[in-house]
Parts: structure tokens; sequence; C-alpha cells
């Protein structure tokens, strides 16, 4: 059985010159070569012209492949494609940061100051909503699916609120939020707001939150509980944050209720599903950190500015709408993937298969496949 590498050795030809004669991009081709396999998409087309190119040649066709797909093949559903996308970080070879002339990962602890954020008019809005529930002691869920920008965008809230000084950020601690209990919520916000030992009962507990939280805002200092991973929160202790929520002195609040969670979120607020939630549902705003589907060319120049490099020597022109199409899927609400960290990652892995091809920049066709 002969395969495409030992074919092409055996004729002195090139991949170079098959890829020519195919019109294909040289990565494509290069990965068919060393895997010998079609590329995922019209694989039979592709064999047909691979023997083509060695008939031409006056040789004979390639035998065998090591993966028999064909156009026959049901096409994958996009759940499917996009299964294997990984939300760890991943890391930038050597010989990577070494091919793009790179002196650091732009995508590993890239956020160390607040202008490393990448912000468009919606990240702006949502922060915008965070802190004005903050100031204003309302009741607000930021959703997002993993990845989104949620974590960074509460840190950037933390940071704004530290400079302004006039609102102070209570934050359980508790790792598994399945089993915060009301009981553990009115510790966190004794323990983050004075010096005082929690009460033992959970009546004295309660009256012991509300005069610290009345004589706090008396003088001037307003206070948000801020609960991440929010998702996981049981329906007995969402339904005793309205109760927190209701603490008040004459017309003013006094806790304002920031959620931040996963898409599960979305469900746990919905009133059809949760009807004994709907006091709470009522009265909470629900707003979605979304996808970067229009800007993430912009968001990639940004992180690459931010590096030292520049965007236009790494990624081709086809390379943006080439990711976004990849990211496409029918698993969120949204119907994309576009968030930055899953960026990061798919660009990374794009680079570093740029760099072991010898590549100049990153195409639609490295792009395609990842």
């Amino acid at each position: 059985m002969s395969t495409l590498r030992t074919r092409l050795d055996e004729a002195g030809l090139t991949i170079r010159s098959l890829a020519d004669y195919l019109t294909m991009n040289y990565s494509t081709v290069y990965k068919a070569v060393r895997q010998n396999e079609p590329p995922k998409r019209q694989a039979e087309e592709f064999k047909q012209k691979v023997n083509a190119f060695f008939v031409s040649q006056g040789l004979e066709g390639i035998s065998g492949w090591s993966k028999a797909a064909t156009n026959d093949q049901p096409k994958p559903q996009q759940e499917e494609i996009n299964q294997d996308i990984e939300l760890e970080n991943q890391m930038l070879t050597q010989e990577a940061m070494k091919h793009f002339k790179l002196f650091r990962n732009p995508f590993i602890n890239d956020i160390r100051a607040v202008r490393d954020i990448f912000m468009n008019e919606d990240t702006r809005y949502v922060l915008a909503a965070m802190k004005d529930v903050s100031r204003n002691q309302g009741i607000l869920a930021v959703v997002g699916d993993s990845g989104a920008g949620k974590s960074v965008l509460r840190r950037l809230l933390l940071d704004e609120l530290h400079n302004d000084g006039d609102i102070s950020v209570i934050q359980p601690k508790i790792i598994d939020k399945t089993r915060a209990t009301a009981a553990g919520i009115c510790d966190a916000i004794i323990n983050d707001i004075s010096s005082e030992t929690p009460k033992r009962s959970m009546e004295a507990k309660a009256r012991q939150v509300e005069r610290l939280l009345m004589t706090a805002s008396k003088g001037g200092q307003r206070h948000v509980l801020i609960i991440e991973e929010a998702h996981d929160l049981t329906i007995p202790v969402m339904k005793y944050l309205k109760r927190f929520w209701e603490l008040e002195d004459g017309f003013s609040k006094l806790l304002g209720i920031l959620l931040v969670g996963q898409t599960e979120l979305f469900h746990r607020l919905d009133e059809r599903r949760h009807y004994e939630l709907r006091e709470f549902i009522r009265r909470c705003m629900v707003v979605e950190v979304p996808p970067l589907d229009h800007d993430i060319e912009a968001y990639l120049k940004h992180k690459f500015e931010r590096a030292g490099c520049d965007y236009n020597k790494i990624m081709d022109s086809s390379s943006a709408p080439a990711l976004k199409e990849r990211l496409k899927t029918r698993r969120t609400n949204s119907g994309s993937l576009v968030y930055p960290q899953i960026i990061n990652n798919l660009i990374t892995k794009a680079m570093n298969l740029c760099a072991s091809l010898g590549e100049d920049k990153v195409t639609d066709d490295i792009i395609k496949e990842l």
C-alpha cells in the first residue's frame, strides 16, 4: 500500500508542487501528507484530485489512505464540531514564539492592568449595569458561557468600586456554592463589614446584619453582595437573598445583590421553571455577556498590541471570518462561542500549527484544520 508521502518521495515531487496543482493552502496539504488522510471537508474530492495529480505525472494514484472519509458520510452537527474546544489555557510553543518574534505570550498572564482589558460597547454596558446595581442597591444577574469574560468584568468592577471608596463589597468565600446557606451569607456580611463575631442563632445573625448595614448606611457607606458561580445556588438560598435585599432604612435599601454565573443561571431565573422563585425573579435584572462576533479582529489586535507585536504580521485577513465560522454553535442562546478564552486557545493552537508548517501567517485554512 503506497502512502501519499512515499509516493511523493519516490517521484521526487514536493508538497508545494502538489499544493499548487490542487490550488490549496500549503498547510492543509502538508497535514494531509503528514497524516496520510484527506482533509475532513470534501475528502472524496481531495483524493480524486490527488490521483489526478499523479496521473498527470505519469504515475499511479494512492492505493491506501489512513482514514476512509468520504462525502457520503453525514455532515457533522455543529455541536460535534465544537465539542473538542478546550477551555484550559493552551501554551505557545517556543518554536511559535520564535517564529512570530514574540517575547511573551499574548494570552497568558495577559491582564495585569485595566488597560489590558478589551472593552467593546456590549461589555461596557454590562459593566455599567454591575456598577449601577452596586451603587443603587438593586438585584442583577450577569450570565455568560464559560470563557466569556465574567470574572474579568468582576475584577474590573472591584477595581472601580475600590477607587470610588464609598461602596463596600461582600464576597462569600465558600467554594462549593451548592453548600451555601443563609447563615453562611450572614456570616460573610458580618465578617466583611465589621470586626464583630457572628452571633450563633439565625435570628441574632439577621439582627446583627441589619444593624451593621444600617449603621454603615447612615455614615454614607453602601454595600453590594457579589456571589460568583451563582448558578449553583440552591432554591432556598435564592429565596433568602430577597430577604437580604429587603433590608432597608426608610426608602433606602441597605444591600445590592450581584449574581455572576454560567448560562444555567438563565434557567434558574426562569419563572416558568421555578415559580416558587417568582418574587426574586421579578425583581432581578438579567444581562448576558455576549460573544465577540463583531469584534474578533479588534480583540486580537488589542491582545497583540498589549504584547508588543503587530496583528497584521501574525494574522491573515481571512483568519477572523474563519474563526467566527469555526465557533458557530447551536449550544448557546447566541449561537456563538466567540468568547475571549476560547479565541485565545484556538489562536494559540493556530499559531503553533502555523510555526510547525513554516507558514508566515495564520490563515483561514489553518483555522479550519484545528
